[in-house]
């Protein structure tokens, strides 16, 4: 993978929220909106935007795909980065997207250039903002490598709060397929959560393999499907973590609901939801509003009050004038 260079952060960004934000997990959306907030960011969501695509790409329908994209590659006009709550998603725009117009002398200068300006949400906190979190944090968060066992984890995910304001939390990182090998933005998570204070990160067995998703893989192979994330779920049980952690909705929604079938009480919760949470109150109880422990039956109101209106026209969300 080569390595990317990246800009100064700038003052204006667009979120692409994905449609399975916006349609079952929108606080995830509005906590991502917060996060850039909190560093000063002006962020516009366009109303227009929809689906990136992928579903019909990776089932074989290119034309399908291409329709999809082309319709809003004119709806991120200005020059501002695109940050997307989601590495599968910003995947495909950034790597796709260009390789479904490379024949289109109109719309592949288009899709190269917005290429360009796509970055997954925990990409572009790190590497274009530099976000820097409490001071403390660095050195009271660590990461363990855990082969399945629950034994001495209650007394060392308590210790290292030091202050003891910080609620104590062991969480495990579930990084998408698309994100981990595509973007390369495990590091990214990673970097996220042991910067957090009172935050203990567990490794587990099953942590690189696929959560049984794929989109509509899932539907086409459900028996496959099913095992793969059976496997995923026990293994991060095991570790006697409180809380998955993802930046991909469809494995949030595939992961927390095979744990709720088999009763296993594992919360999961999007990455954005977490840091929001972890970071906007001293014990670690956020004031986002979300339903951390089911991932999927929380608020079902779109990220702006309607993204589905169409009509092409952005929603200033950080208090400005919508961009025309």
């Amino acid at each position: 993978m080569i390595p990317r260079q990246y800009p100064e952060a700038p003052a204006e960004v667009y979120l692409f929220a994905t449609c399975l934000v916006d349609l079952f997990v929108p606080q995830a959306g509005l906590d991502a909106v917060r996060l850039l907030e909190r560093e000063g960011l002006t962020v516009h969501f366009p109303r227009g935007q929809s689906c990136c695509g992928q579903p019909a790409y990776s089932s074989g329908n290119p034309e399908q795909a291409r329709a999809v994209a082309r319709a809003q590659l004119d709806l991120f006009a200005q020059p501002w980065p695109i940050v997307v709550p989601s590495g599968s998603c910003a995947g495909m725009m950034r790597h796709h997207w260009p390789r479904l117009f490379e024949d289109d002398a109109a719309a592949g200068p288009k899709a190269r250039a917005l290429a360009e300006r796509v970055y997954e949400l925990s990409e572009f906190l790190l590497r274009v903002l530099k976000v820097r979190f409490p001071a403390a944090a660095a050195s009271e968060s660590r990461s363990r490598s855990v082969s399945g066992s629950r034994s001495g984890l209650g007394s060392d995910s308590g210790s290292g709060s030091g202050s003891g304001s910080v609620r104590p939390e062991t969480v495990v990182l579930h990084t998408s397929c698309a994100a981990r090998r595509e973007m390369g933005t495990r590091v990214h998570g990673v970097e996220l959560i042991d910067a957090l204070p009172g935050v203990t990160r567990l490794e587990h067995e099953r942590e690189s393999e696929c959560c049984g998703f794929g989109g509509t893989f899932s539907l086409k192979h459900p028996d496959i499907s099913g095992a793969m994330v059976q496997d995923k779920v026990r293994s991060a049980c095991a570790t006697g973590c409180d809380t998955l952690v993802s930046a991909d909705c469809g494995c949030l929604l595939n992961i927390g609901h095979a744990a709720r079938r088999q009763a296993l009480g594992l919360k999961v919760e999007h990455m954005a939801t977490f840091l929001w949470r972890r970071l906007s109150s001293g014990d670690g109880s956020g004031d986002s509003g979300s339903n951390s422990g089911s991932g999927d039956d929380g608020s079902r109101d779109s990220i702006d009050g309607g993204s589905g209106g169409g009509g092409g026209r952005d929603v200033a969300i950080a208090g400005t004038e919508p961009q025309r």
